[in-house]
């Protein structure tokens, strides 16, 4: 079962959130404020970006939002009712996953992408808690591009919540039973904003 490092919770302790039931951590600038121009326009013109359509109260709606899954052969993952067939790392995804290796201490096999176009794309109230992720899922989530707040809420403590910004380059790393205690979402917004890049990666079993 994949667990951050000591070295990480020991260089990062600055970094965590006050958060009960959970282990979060948000560091600004993980990627460089130099390189961060480069590795997004890569990103948006190298990626396979798609459009899905998921179910929702019974009929079939297309996601607010555009998506992607990377992962080594044979790591497909499912949510929403989707069951996404794993695409071949390209170089810039494998740059990214060996940094957070290094750093966190954690073996990623998968990145989930999504990219977040204008205010009103959006990711609704959940958890990373699907079987294939384990027990006690590592997430590490990267930010590129614009600032966009996010927000979590305790599952079972509703006055329990947690909202703050993720500055691009940031890493915002859930570790722990965070998956089991917490929902997160980044909500609409009316402000007229520039395109955002979330990369997900996680470690998928089986």
């Amino acid at each position: 079962m994949p667990v951050v490092s000591p070295d990480f919770e020991q260089n990062y302790a600055s970094c965590q959130l006050p958060m009960q039931d959970a282990q979060v951590y948000l560091i600004p600038d993980f990627i460089s404020k130099e390189t961060q121009p480069q590795v997004q326009q890569a990103l948006e013109e190298q990626v396979a970006w798609r459009q899905e359509k998921i179910r929702m109260f019974g009929r079939q709606v297309e996601q607010p939002r555009l998506t992607a899954w990377y992962a080594d052969a044979g790591k497909s993952y499912t949510y929403s009712g989707l069951t996404w067939e794993p695409l071949l790392w390209i170089p810039q995804l494998l740059a990214l996953k060996a940094d957070l290796e290094q750093v966190t201490g954690v073996p990623f096999n998968s990145v989930l992408l999504n990219l977040y176009r204008h205010g009103q794309d959006s990711m609704g109230w959940h958890a990373d808690d699907e079987p294939e992720l384990g027990q006690n899922p590592v997430i590490a989530s990267l930010s590129l591009g614009q600032d966009r707040t996010f927000s979590f809420r305790h599952r079972q403590q509703k006055d329990l919540k947690q909202q703050l910004v993720l500055p691009s380059g940031s890493l915002l790393l859930m570790a722990g039973t965070t998956q089991h205690f917490w929902h997160h979402q980044l909500p609409k917004t009316a402000k007229a904003v520039q395109p955002r890049i979330n990369l997900t990666f996680r470690f998928i079993h089986g």
